[in-house]
């Protein structure tokens, strides 16, 4: 691979994964030439580079809708127009190409999705910079997929404690119910693939890994919840790029799958 592709690669992985709107919500709201800017491009190449990932994501839902028994879990789903769907959660989530993308391309037309998820959000920096803004967006249906970031090592240590990671999910539940009325789904974190985890420079050298069976155990802790699960873990096995941690494109259709199987009544 040249310079040029490197780098046309790494803009490109960036923009997939990262908002920085998202980040600074409390200045005025960044327009596209500044946004632009930050990737390093111009406005046209922008919006082209974002149109690529919606049209993506309207592929990846027609080839969804298209598998068998596919339809009929589709119009299961219980989200109605006038309803207003917000997904919660870091990478994974916040993705350009992640699940959520996909499901607003497969919901009934008047159904509102938005996107909260921040790359790399903790539970913690979740309940302070997430929750604050779920409370105007006055949410009907709330989707969560968080904790894959709690359990992230550095040097073996863990960035949040399981007992922490635990009183966060409950208080991002019970705050967020508190004060918007939202029903509520969580998605478990997704495994990794600890080859790749291991292979990868950038984590090698920053002393970063991850353990599934810390993963686990956050989704079991969620699996034990009475709000409605989706256990995402085996659908994205086998779905993840050259990391080891974040979902290929497939992966993420494959968690939507799932999304679609466990919702069904």
């Amino acid at each position: 691979m040249t310079t040029i592709d490197r780098n046309t690669a790494q803009a490109q992985r960036l923009l997939r994964f990262h908002q920085p709107e998202k980040l600074l919500r409390h200045l005025d709201p960044l327009d596209e030439p500044v946004l632009a800017a930050l990737f390093g491009t111009d406005v046209e190449n922008y919006r082209g580079r974002l149109e690529q990932f919606d049209e993506r994501n309207r592929e990846a839902a027609a080839a969804l809708s298209a598998e068998p028994g596919a339809a009929a879990r589709i119009a299961a789903l219980p989200f109605r127009p006038g309803e207003h769907v917000v997904a919660l959660g870091e990478s994974t989530t916040a993705d350009r190409l992640s699940w959520f993308e996909i499901l607003r391309h497969l919901l009934p037309e008047g159904v509102r999705c938005t996107n909260l998820a921040v790359s790399g959000s903790t539970t913690t920096q979740a309940l302070a910079q997430q929750l604050p803004v779920l409370g105007f967006q006055r949410p009907d249906w709330v989707l969560c997929m968080l904790g894959a970031n709690d359990v992230q090592r550095i040097d073996r240590v863990p960035l949040v404690g399981p007992a922490e990671t635990c009183r966060n999910l409950i208080a991002l539940h019970d705050l967020a119910v508190a004060r918007t009325g939202a029903r509520w789904v969580w998605l478990t974190p997704t495994r990794t693939d600890p080859v790749l985890v291991e292979r990868y420079e950038h984590f090698r050298r920053a002393g970063l890994s991850w353990s599934d069976a810390d993963l686990d155990a956050v989704a079991d802790f969620l699996l034990a919840r009475e709000e409605p699960v989706v256990d995402t873990r085996r659908a994205a096995r086998g779905h993840h790029e050259a990391d080891g941690l974040h979902l290929t494109p497939s992966g993420q259709r494959a968690v939507a799958a799932a999304l679609l199987e466990a919702l069904r009544p």
